[in-house]
């Protein structure tokens, strides 16, 4: 009989490429992956692996052992599943990972209501980036993701997972406070006069008028001459971001790149830049927020393993973010906005 531990790395490295990288996600040695392989080609007693010049390839029984093992994990969960609905308990372990504006603000409270209602369920989150994410909770290194989806970019799609709506997030362009605004509540630290004039946009050409003010905006093209904050090439956001600009008519002037949304509310707070955000990441600031044509919304979602999704542990924290980010929309709402 073929043992289940070698069936599983053999099922890991079709899903992550290299020895190296499953040796990496299982806390084994590349070389004890190696040898373990090596019986496993024994057992079966045909190849399974050839190496053509550095990759490794899989033969046709590589490939037939690697389906086979997909449907043997997808049923132990579903049986994991069956069991814990029987016992009517939402206990164990739920490995989470979560995109940034989540960690901020869906998370603290999700996981302090999911402490005290189902004390025997044990929460893990780990921060990742949505494709990412999606691609390791596939491959059963989370059972569950938080992502974000902008207007006009599909996700990933990833076999074997769902995907359930968790909320929609306005976007908008944010700007610095005027004086006397009132927002949803200040940062820390945060000067909510700080809104000094754009300056020179760098690469435009002398002679031109640069008495752009950020007060002055009230619609995106407005902001034309002003510094823009984004964040680095290859995310959605960047690219939708750039776009939604273009189609305005003009190029943004992106003089501040980071990951970090954090860092872009401050750069707007203290009167360096400007942003398209969705809403989540300016909740508790006191951010000008300004309506964009169209009104595009950031779709927010989970994902899950279909033979793990009904897990009574799973639906338990699925059902507690979406109590939370139901929460913090309905206060969105409520803050000041203009209409362009």
């Amino acid at each position: 009989m073929l043992e289940m531990k070698r069936l599983r790395l053999l099922w890991e490295l079709s899903a992550r490429g290299t020895v190296v990288q499953v040796a990496e996600a299982l806390n084994y040695s590349p070389s004890a992956v190696s040898q373990q392989l090596a019986l496993l080609e024994k057992e079966v007693g045909t190849p399974l692996l050839r190496r053509v010049g550095r990759t490794l390839e899989f033969t046709a029984a590589a490939d037939a052992l690697v389906a086979e093992t997909e449907e043997l994990l997808a049923g132990l969960e579903r049986a994991e599943t069956a069991a814990h609905k029987v016992r009517g308990e939402v206990a164990g372990t739920v490995r989470v990972a979560v995109f940034q504006t989540a960690v901020l603000a869906i998370m603290p409270q999700a996981l302090r209501r999911l402490r005290t209602e189902y004390p025997s369920l044990r929460v893990e989150m780990v921060q990742h980036e949505p494709e990412t994410a999606l691609h390791e909770t596939r491959v059963r290194g989370f059972d569950l993701v938080v992502a974000e989806q902008y207007p006009g970019h599909a996700a990933a799609q990833f076999a074997g997972l769902d995907h359930e709506p968790l909320t929609y997030d306005a976007i908008q362009l944010a700007l610095p406070p005027r004086h006397g605004d009132a927002g949803a509540g200040a940062s820390a630290g945060a000067d909510p006069a700080a809104a000094p004039s754009a300056g020179p946009s760098a690469g435009t050409s002398a002679g031109t008028d640069f008495d752009v003010d950020f007060h002055r905006v009230e619609r995106l093209e407005d902001a034309a001459a002003l510094p823009w904050v984004m964040e680095p090439r290859g995310a959605a956001s960047r690219h939708w971001a750039e776009q939604a600009c273009r189609s305005a008519g003009f190029e943004p002037d992106v003089r501040y790149e980071t990951a970090d949304l954090q860092a872009h509310v401050r750069l707007i707070e203290s009167g360096n830049a400007v942003a398209l955000l969705p809403g989540l990441v300016r909740a508790e600031t006191r951010l000008r927020m300004i309506d964009l044509p169209g009104d595009p919304h950031r779709t927010i979602f989970t994902a899950a393993r279909i033979s793990n999704a009904e897990s009574p542990a799973v639906r338990a924290v699925r059902e507690t973010l979406a109590i939370e980010a139901t929460s913090l929309a309905k206060t969105a709402e409520t803050t000041h906005t203009v209409k362009p």
